[in-house]
């Protein structure tokens, strides 16, 4: 491991004298490159740094226990080395998690859709209280968000939203949300006061950020267009301004009637297909080259039962980590963070083990 570390470190200096070179600074797509480059070493150099640094003052508190010292200043040495023990040991962990792969997609913009499953209405009602969960989470992030599809119900729900959350790390916080999510509550309509349970289904895609993610070639696509039904009032029920497009190979279907623009809904529908496309490239990869991983998290699978929100008790249930947080209020509105970091905190712990 020290070596990997000191080889990043060597690295690290390397880019920093490069940003600062004037030639380098002269092309700034290369400067930004290495910028980038440099931002991303950062943490795993200062970690490193710290790492070398608790480790040179073990060894000189080691070696002051050799000499002949008084009782009251040995228990001050002795107690010192036992922070400095315990401050190597945590950044040895630290330093383990930074060297671990990273997912090659934790850095791109996501799109994120939204079904309800069973349930009827109440699974379309929810459909509507999970997208504005998320839109809330993601505008804490400071994140930009934009609506590609929806199908609106009358109650104010949705049968589908689909939607682009754009912003640093989108994926990395985002990729825990894919599967089925349960809701358990008293619907409004619901004379008796009988708690019903239905479900709603969430898929989080990578966006593919370039034609190097993804190639689609054209002769492979069929557009068709359709006059937009739903919210939108004349303009979008007499003009086919909405998109369906389906990729012949494969058979992915995605559309798009959110804009007036007929031009503007393919653009959104094309985002949406590239993105389905690289999940479906990357899932074969990686089918190819191991067995898929089951992790604490989870398979990933959108079949999978991922997390149950109790409205009579207040509570969520994450069921992958078995954890639960009485404050589904504050999660609805957004706040995340919480059991977001507890999925992250044990998906690394599990890496951690195949490694070992």
């Amino acid at each position: 491991m020290l070596d990997k570390l000191q080889a990043i470190e060597d690295r690290y200096l390397e880019l920093e004298a490069l940003i600062s070179d004037p030639d380098v600074m002269a092309d700034m797509n290369v400067w930004q490159k290495h910028t980038r480059a440099h931002s991303k070493l950062t943490p795993v150099v200062t970690a490193f740094r710290e790492f070398k640094n608790a480790e040179q003052a073990m060894n000189d508190a080691r070696d002051m226990l050799k000499e002949k010292l008084d009782d009251d200043f040995r228990d001050m040495v002795e107690a010192e080395l036992a922070e400095l023990k315990n401050r190597h040991e945590k950044l040895s962990g630290e330093l383990r998690i930074l060297l671990l792969p990273k997912d090659p997609n934790d850095d791109k913009n996501v799109i994120i859709e939204i079904r309800g499953g069973a349930g009827g209405d109440e699974a379309a009602l929810f459909c509507g209280d999970l997208f504005r969960m998320y839109i809330r989470y993601a505008e804490k992030q400071g994140w930009r968000t934009e609506v590609m599809d929806a199908s609106p119900t009358d109650l104010g729900g949705f049968k589908e939203v689909v939607f682009v959350v754009e912003g640093d790390g989108a994926y990395s916080r985002f990729k825990y949300e894919s599967g089925v999510h349960r809701v358990q509550r008293v619907p409004a309509t619901e004379a008796s006061g009988r708690i019903h349970t239905s479900t709603v289904t969430v898929a989080v895609l990578p966006e593919a950020e370039d034609v190097d993610d993804v190639l689609v070639n054209p002769n492979d696509l069929r557009i068709d267009t359709y006059c937009a039904s739903g919210a939108g009032g004349q303009y979008v029920n007499k003009t086919e301004s909405a998109v369906r497009i389906t990729h012949l190979p494969t058979g992915v279907v995605v559309q798009c009637q959110d804009e007036k623009s007929q031009l503007k809904n393919k653009d959104k529908a094309m985002r949406v297909l590239r993105a389905k496309l690289l999940e479906i490239a990357q899932e074969e990869q990686r089918a190819e080259t191991a067995e898929a991983r089951k992790s604490q998290v989870g398979t990933g699978d959108r079949s999978e039962r991922i997390r149950t929100y109790n409205f009579p008790q207040g509570r969520v249930s994450d069921h992958r980590i078995g954890l639960t947080l009485h404050k589904l209020d504050f999660i609805l509105d957004g706040d995340l963070d919480e059991l977001i970091s507890a999925l992250s905190t044990a998906d690394q712990s599990e890496r951690l083990k195949q490694v070992e």
